[in-house]
């Protein structure tokens, strides 16, 4: 059995209310063990690590206030647009915004693209959808 290591989570309150609600749906008995599986899902089965061509969807939220975020974004997709067959933005309320890229090309590129905006400062979520298409 592999040596078992404790680390730390700061969560929103309400986020880690919602998160519980869900494993205890899923009849988890422990936030270790759900946790655990979400992190064995996401490393081990992520179509990210695949090879070849991959089309799918890049989607992400954030608020278009942040003028350097919505800067970084343009910059981040022109950098790309051989890869973005397709871009949707929607205005959900006021503040946020969901842009839904249509997305096709080498798979170590569309990774590198996703990697590129998931991690911006003020980027609510951002997950892909993909599949092998080569």
């Amino acid at each position: 059995m592999s040596e078992l290591t404790r680390f730390g989570v700061s969560l929103e309150k309400d986020l880690l209310d919602k998160f519980d609600d869900h494993i205890k749906k899923q009849s988890y008995e422990t936030r270790s063990k759900a946790i655990s599986d979400l992190i064995k899902e996401n490393v081990e089965s992520n179509i990210l690590d695949s090879t070849g061509t991959l089309a799918g969807a890049v989607t992400f939220l954030y608020s278009h206030h942040n003028k350097d975020l919505v800067s970084k974004l343009l910059e981040v997709q022109h950098e790309t647009h051989d890869l973005i067959i397709s871009m949707q933005h929607i205005h959900l309320d006021h503040d946020t915004c969901l842009e839904i890229l249509a997305v096709r090309g080498e798979s170590s590129k569309v990774r590198a693209l996703y990697y590129k905006i998931k991690p911006l400062k003020g980027v609510k979520i951002a997950s892909i959808s993909a599949t092998s298409i080569s």
